[in-house]
């Protein structure tokens, strides 16, 4: 049991070792130049740090096809480098969280290596093979479009292996007794080096049942998650797991645990799907019923609310008539899009560079129900280069100065191209004139994210939606220990202006009190407010006295 459930008002940053800061001229960011700018995550208000893979692999995939998890690749340093990295942001007050990556291994590893070439191998088992090609290779890919087959003929092996996602990414048969105790081998390991938990990938899959009979929708073996829980309370109390589920609201219970005894966190992809048609349509009535649906059942449960991540934006789970929408308001040519089900473009050209619309977005990703977790560079706006393959166009090197590289490398040859020239390229965007301009939007998110971790009522707090007769506002007020808040989001390219009853805390004036400026509001003789929202406008109120929170936020 975590006492302290630290997670629930945390902030969460995502970034590649490989994309962030450079250290020695190769052109590959490295932890020696994540250490450099540790200070810089801080002063932004980041209390964790999420790692996408960088354990030694052959980089087919980005780092998701390991080939070794008990090592760090040679491009980012030594577990040394590692070890000091941990221990930085320890001192800092910043936990670390990182990809644990168990669905698949590279074909590259020691243990596919040693399952191919001999079937008496102790590794044979510990992936999943068929003589003939089962009937349903060409279903369920991960990868529509690029992914031509599920299974693969393997010559040496004389047999075809399963993989979910690439051919060189073959699935673990997480079935066996030997590969799960190897899983939690792999998070202790991880544990002792100092990090706080793991984001997960691909949970539905590492639990589900593999093999060449399977078919229709596999059985989930959900006592898997349990075990990896009571591992981490048993290894380290306050490690937790962050799982990528991209599951319909129904199976929540499941993957958390009917008693909160599974995972800690989950991403909510029902709410940022549902959230990404609001914004190209202005109705919020699917992200109400999102909300609602997705609403945890005890109080260790929590959501780890995002806008953009390191994938493709996907939205499998809205309506074909939805989906058409998100496209053509953010996604219109092909180019922009992947895998028949997403767009891939990061989030700042998506929005057109619209400062009012980026604003409100990061306000609903900092007060919806649950956790904040930035993706590196969307504080400053980072755009996309949409002539990179498939995902790639979002993940290029960040971008810190005017300087050549952007100030990422000294090398004029970085793994991947920086972006240069146009509105998004780092002449015009990086983090060292940001810091410089009051008002640019890497300060503006600084004071969001500061009054974020003031605002504790959304990470502990019991919501409501509340109805201001606007299709095109959503009204969130969050209840804790006798505080109550209120967050307001107008969707619309028009003003709007909402008048709605609102009741106090006993004994308190009925005033809402604006966090974010002095636009306060007094109720009327009826106790009712009206509020005027500016296009794309969102307002942060307090409900009660100036000082309420002072004298009743104490835990």
């Amino acid at each position: 049991m975590i006492t302290d459930l630290w997670y629930k008002n945390a902030i969460v940053y995502c970034l590649s070792v490989e994309s962030f800061m450079d250290s020695d001229g190769d052109g590959v960011g490295d932890f020696r130049g994540l250490m450099r700018r540790l200070d810089y995550l801080h002063g932004l208000g980041v209390t964790a740090v999420w790692l996408m893979p960088f354990l030694k692999s052959p980089g087919r995939d980005d780092g998701y096809d390991v080939a070794d998890y008990y090592s760090v690749d040679p491009r980012y340093g030594t577990l040394g480098d590692f070890v000091e990295f941990t221990h930085a942001a320890r001192q800092r007050g910043m936990r670390v969280l990182i990809d644990l990556v168990v669905n698949h291994t590279s074909d590259q590893h020691p243990w596919f290596r040693s399952a191919r070439s001999d079937p008496n191998s102790p590794y044979r088992d510990w992936y999943v093979w068929s003589k003939k090609k089962p009937k349903n290779a060409n279903e369920g890919m991960v990868f529509p479009g690029v992914q031509k087959s599920t299974w693969t003929y393997d010559k040496a092996a004389k047999a075809y292996y399963f993989h979910r996602f690439y051919h060189f990414q073959p699935d673990l048969n997480t079935a066996n007794p030997d590969v799960q105790a190897e899983i939690l081998r792999i998070m202790g390991f991880w544990l002792q080096l100092g990090v706080s938990g793991f984001r997960m990938d691909a949970v539905p899959f590492v639990i589900a049942e593999k093999g060449p009979d399977v078919a229709g929708e596999p059985v989930e073996h959900f006592g898997m998650l349990r075990s990896f829980r009571e591992f981490l309370q048993w290894r380290r109390g306050d490690a937790i797991i962050l799982a990528e589920a991209n599951i319909l609201p129904e199976d929540d219970k499941k993957y958390f645990g009917e008693d909160g005894d599974r995972m800690h966190m989950m991403f909510n992809f029902q709410v940022n799907q549902t959230l990404f048609y609001a914004l190209a349509s202005s109705d919020t009535a699917p992200l109400t019923k999102a909300l609602e649906a997705t609403r945890p059942d005890y109080a260790t449960a929590q959501w780890g609310i995002f806008l953009r991540n390191h994938d493709e934006l996907d939205l499998g789970r809205l309506t074909r008539k939805q989906q058409q929408q998100v496209f053509a308001a953010f996604g219109p040519d092909k180019s922009m899009q992947l895998y028949d089900r997403g767009i891939r473009r990061r989030l700042a050209p998506m929005l057109q560079g619209d400062r009012r619309r980026l604003e409100l977005a990061y306000s609903l990703m900092l007060t919806l129900p649950g956790t904040p977790v930035l993706r590196y560079g969307d504080e400053i706006g980072m755009g996309d280069d949409l002539s990179l393959e498939e995902r790639h166009c979002a993940r290029t090197p960040m971008q810190w100065s005017n300087e050549p590289q952007g100030g990422f490398s000294e090398s004029p040859d970085t793994f991947l191209p920086v972006i240069s020239a146009g509105a998004y390229g780092y002449e015009q965007v990086n983090v060292a004139e940001q810091r410089r301009d009051p008002g640019s939007m890497l300060n503006w998110m600084e004071r969001m994210v500061r009054m974020r971790q003031e605002t504790q009522e959304i990470g502990w707090g019991e919501f409501d939606v509340v109805d201001v007769g606007h299709p095109s506002v959503l009204a969130l007020r969050y209840v804790w220990r006798n505080n109550t808040v209120l967050f307001l989001h107008n969707f619309h390219a028009e003003g709007q202006v909402i008048t709605f009853p609102l009741t106090p805390p006993e004994g308190e004036p009925n005033r809402l009190v604006n966090l974010l400026s002095e636009d306060h509001s007094e109720a009327d003789a009826k106790g009712r407010h009206t509020i005027t929202l500016e296009p794309y406008g969102y307002r942060w109120f307090r409900v009660g006295g100036l000082d309420y929170a002072y004298r009743r936020s104490e835990r």
